[in-house]
C-alpha cells in the first residue's frame, strides 16, 4: 500500500511538495528540541552559536537553507525527481527555521520564549496545515472555481468571477478576526460562508467598524460577540496553548 501511494505521489508530480512538507516538520521538531535543550542548559548539547559573542539566531541558518534549496530547485531539471525532492526538503527545513522565529522578524526583538513568541508557533502550524492540504490534493477554492468552470465548458471569466467572490469571503472572514477559518476556508469553501456570516471577534477590524455605537442592534452584537469569545473561544484557545507548550515548551507570561 505504501509503495502504491508513493508511486502515485511521484506520478502526480507531488514528491517535491511532499518532501518540502516533511522537511518543514523535521526542521521544526529538531529546532524546538534544540531550543528546549539549550533552555534547560543540558551540558552535552552544543548550545547557541555565538562566534565572538554574537548570537546567531537559527533564522539566519533558515535563510541560508532556503537559498540553497530554492536555487537548487530552480537549476535542477524537473525530470530529475529525486534531486528536485531533496532540494524541496532543504527548502522545507529552512522554512521551518525561519518560521520558528517569525515573531522575532515581526517584532524585531528576541521574544522567542515570551508570550509574543506564540506567533511563531501559529505561523508554523498554519504553514503545515496549508501544505498538508496541498499534499492531499485539496486545491485552493479560487483555483478550483476556475478549473471547474473550464471543465463544464463555461467562460473562464465566470470562473475568475466566482474565484474573486470566494477570495472576498476569505477577506471578510479574516477581517472578522477568524484567521484559521479564513485560511482553511481557502480550501474548504463551506468555512468561508460560515466565517463570513457569523459575528466578528471582539477587537477585530470588522467589530471596530460595525459594532461601535449606542444603537440597540450594535450593542447586542457587541455583547454577543464578547459572550462567544469568553464562553466558546477562550476554552479552545487554552487547549491550543496547551498543545503549543507541549510541542514547543512553556512561554513566559507577559509582565504585569
Amino acid at each position: 500500500m505504501i509503495a502504491t501511494w508513493f508511486h502515485g505521489m511521484v506520478e502526480a508530480g507531488k514528491l517535491p511538495l511532499f518532501s518540502f512538507f516533511i522537511g518543514m516538520i523535521i526542521g521544526f521538531v529538531f529546532i524546538r528540541i534544540s531550543a528546549r535543550l539549550i533552555r534547560a542548559q543540558v551540558r552535552w548539547w552544543p548550545g547557541n552559536v555565538k562566534p565572538s559573542g554574537l548570537h546567531i539566531h537559527h533564522v539566519v541558518f533558515g535563510v541560508v537553507f532556503m537559498l540553497l534549496g530554492g536555487v537548487a530547485g530552480l537549476t535542477i531539471p524537473t525530470e530529475v525527481v529525486s534531486w528536485s525532492a531533496f532540494a524541496a526538503f532543504v527548502f522545507g527545513v529552512g522554512s521551518a527555521l525561519v518560521l520558528d522565529e517569525f515573531a522575532l522578524i515581526l517584532h524585531l526583538d528576541d521574544v522567542y520564549w515570551h508570550e509574543k513568541g506564540r506567533t511563531s508557533i501559529d505561523a508554523v502550524f498554519a504553514a503545515v496545515a496549508v501544505t498538508g492540504l496541498l499534499v492531499l490534493g485539496v486545491r485552493p477554492v479560487f483555483i478550483e472555481d476556475v478549473i471547474s468552470m473550464r471543465d463544464e465548458g463555461l467562460p473562464a471569466l465566470a470562473g475568475i468571477g466566482l474565484g474573486l467572490f470566494s477570495l472576498g469571503l476569505a477577506v471578510l472572514t479574516l477581517l472578522k478576526g477568524k484567521i484559521w477559518t479564513g485560511m482553511i476556508g481557502l480550501f474548504i469553501p463551506l468555512l468561508l460562508f460560515v466565517g463570513a456570516i457569523r459575528l466578528a471577534r471582539p477587537g477585530s477590524p470588522w467589530a471596530r467598524w460595525r459594532y461601535r455605537g449606542d444603537s440597540k442592534r450594535r450593542k447586542a452584537k457587541r455583547d454577543k460577540a464578547k459572550w462567544r469569545e469568553i464562553r466558546i473561544r477562550r476554552p479552545i484557545i487554552r487547549a491550543k496553548i496547551r498543545l503549543q507548550e507541549l510541542l514547543a515548551g512553556r512561554f513566559e507570561p507577559p509582565p504585569h
